[in-house]
C-alpha cells in the first residue's frame, strides 16, 4: 500500500495508529478492524471503534478511527476520533472533510458531543478542528509534558 510507503518514509507518526501494521498483513489488520467495530478481542480498557478510509480513485487519501464512546484515557488525550491525511495530500481540504463524514458518522452512533484532540503544536489540526464547530475544552498535559488541546463538537448541529 503505497500510503503506507510513503507515511513510514516521512517519518511522521501514522494517525491514527490502527493503520500502522504492515501492510503484508493487510487481510489480517483489517478482520481486527472489523472485529473492534464489534466489540470483539478488545484490549483492556480499548473501547469499541470503527475505521473509515477516504479514497480518491483508488488510493488512500486518508483514514479515521471513531471511538464509539470515551474512555477515562479517551476523555483526556485521545477523544472519540483520530484522524489523519497521508503526507502527499495535506493542505488540500481533505482533513476538514474527513473530519465532517466522521462526525455524521458519529452522530449515527447517538454520540451528541464528540471530543476531538490534537497536539498544541498541530495547528493544521486545530484549524480542521475549529472549521468543523469545534469549542475548546481545558488542555490535557500528558506524563511527558506534550499538551493536548480538546474541542467539543455537537453533532446535532451536524446536516
Amino acid at each position: 500500500m503505497s500510503f503506507y510507503h510513503e507515511w513510514k518514509a516521512s517519518g511522521e507518526k501514522m494517525i491514527p495508529w490502527v493503520i500502522a501494521k504492515d501492510p503484508a498483513y493487510f487481510e489480517k489488520m483489517v478482520q481486527e478492524l472489523l472485529d473492534a467495530e464489534k466489540g470483539i478481542g478488545l484490549k483492556k480498557g480499548f473501547v469499541p471503534d470503527s475505521t473509515y478510509w477516504l479514497m480518491h480513485h483508488e488510493r488512500v487519501i486518508g483514514v479515521v478511527n471513531i471511538r464509539h464512546e470515551l474512555s477515562e484515557i479517551l476523555r483526556n488525550s485521545g477523544g472519540h476520533i483520530g484522524y489523519g491525511i497521508r503526507p502527499s495530500e495535506r493542505q488540500k481540504g481533505y482533513a476538514k472533510l474527513l473530519l465532517r463524514l466522521s462526525l455524521q458518522e458519529i452522530k449515527k452512533l447517538g454520540v451528541q458531543r464528540a471530543l476531538v484532540v490534537c497536539d498544541d503544536w498541530n495547528t493544521a489540526s486545530r484549524r480542521t478542528i475549529l472549521a468543523n464547530g469545534g469549542i475548546q475544552d481545558e488542555d490535557y498535559i500528558e506524563e511527558d509534558g506534550a499538551i493536548v488541546q480538546r474541542f467539543w463538537i455537537h453533532t446535532d448541529k451536524m446536516a
